[in-house]
């Protein structure tokens, strides 16, 4: 049975939180973004605040096996200091016993990186390149039977349960959809889970019309799903950056070297196709700034996107494309965003990303409900200073995604079970 935050009696119990502390660190293991740290202290602080202790948990980068780079003791002293109480340290996620029996009431320990262990992604290592199949199967097996144990380990430090990692939400590992099993009378959201399935709520099931969706990215193969999904949902539907080149092309224009993918064609037709007979507004860009080369350094002239020259690309959306791109998000109640619509990483090229973060921050301040997901879709809003002027920020870009293909995400499936 789900509990909640807000009304669960914390006083005297333990709870385990699964947390998303993944953050970037420099060469001297100085975090460089504490973003997601941040994003989990309302849910922390109240646990403390209701008379619990912590266990936080969580993973850092994708090591292969145990490597100081990806210790998570790390950030021990910015936990804290965020936090507001000393955060003790276990130096073995599956050997803190002594640790989490000495917690008292308002007080926190970190265990150390969960992927430390195959256990928690249940997958195996080590593994041959030459590995058969059945010696891939019968290893996947044997991490799978060892699996029980590690999050049986997990679950006897606690009390209760709390996932607060939507980042990690479309993951069935170990601490975020298994160990909730342990825990069916006492186990939540936090704070910043509720927050971000409220704001997907508000997008896929509650929008306020009309409904635009911004979806962007170099490839149409890495949201085709989510096209497919959100063409049956949206009122209008903005397709931009490298991806659109394919349905340029696919209606015939000729998009000289921009990026495109010809086995997709089929499929961007089928995509316009949809949205014709459902009465979705498709928007493809009109017209592009386009290269010769990848530099900050390089010539750029602006063509209309269905007659680029043959030895030219088109790297950002143009001044025409990005009025339209206006037009249509002035005229929408509810948008979401996710992916750039020009080659961001290059200053030069980062202008209609830019302007579309700006353009956004101007929609909510009129009562457009916004929604922006995805690194360089929320890398643009936070370089404008906008992060706190759209109505929502996804800390996850690929639980966010799958979330909008219209996927149950496993870890809050095991919450909600």
């Amino acid at each position: 049975m789900q509990q909640h935050i807000d009304t669960y009696d914390f006083t005297g119990k333990k709870a385990i939180v699964r947390v998303d502390f993944n953050v970037p660190l420099d060469e001297n293991f100085n975090i460089t973004d504490d973003t997601r740290i941040r994003a989990a202290m309302p849910t922390l602080k109240k646990i403390l605040e209701k008379g619990g202790s912590l266990i936080i948990m969580s993973h850092l980068g994708r090591p292969k096996g145990v490597t100081d780079k990806f210790s998570l003791s790390h950030i021990v002293d910015h936990v804290s200091a965020k936090l507001g109480v000393p955060v003790k340290f276990a130096p073995d996620c599956q050997k803190a016993d002594a640790e989490a029996a000495a917690l008292k009431p308002g007080e926190a320990l970190l265990l150390e990186n969960l992927r430390f262990y195959a256990e928690e992604e249940g997958k195996p290592r080590g593994l041959a390149e030459d590995a058969s199949e059945e010696e891939k199967k019968a290893a996947k097996a044997a991490v799978k039977e060892s699996q029980k144990a590690f999050v049986a380990k997990l679950a006897s430090y606690a009390d209760c349960y709390v996932n607060d990692a939507f980042g990690t939400a479309h993951r069935a590992h170990a601490s975020t959809a298994l160990i909730a099993k342990y825990f069916p009378n006492d186990k939540m959201f936090g704070y910043l889970m509720e927050g971000e399935i409220k704001a997907i709520d508000n997008v896929l099931k509650n929008a306020k019309r009309p409904l635009t969706a911004i979806i962007g990215g170099s490839k149409v193969s890495s949201k085709l799903a989510v096209l497919e999904n959100l063409v049956g949902k949206v009122d209008n539907l903005i397709i931009g950056g490298g991806m659109g080149y394919t349905f340029i092309k696919a209606k015939g224009g000729k998009i000289g070297l921009s990026l495109h993918e010809d086995d997709l064609i089929p499929s961007a037709l089928t995509i316009l196709e949809t949205a014709a007979r459902k009465g979705v507004k498709v928007h493809v860009a009109q017209d592009a700034v386009c290269t010769q080369e990848f530099s900050n350094e390089a010539e750029t002239k602006v063509f209309s996107t269905d007659n680029i020259p043959d030895d030219w690309e088109g790297v950002d959306a143009g001044p025409e494309t990005l009025k339209m791109f206006k037009k249509v998000i002035d005229e929408s109640k509810t948008i979401l965003w996710n992916g750039p619509v020009g080659v961001f990483e290059i200053e030069k090229f980062s202008n209609g990303t830019l302007t579309v973060a700006r353009d956004l921050a101007e929609a909510t301040a009129k009562g457009a409900y916004t929604l922006v997901g995805g690194g360089d879709s929320v890398a643009a809003v936070t370089k404008m200073g906008f992060a706190d002027k759209v109505s929502y920020v996804s800390t996850g870009g690929g639980a966010m995604l799958e979330a909008i293909e219209g996927k149950t995400l496993p870890g809050i499936a095991a919450i909600l079970e």
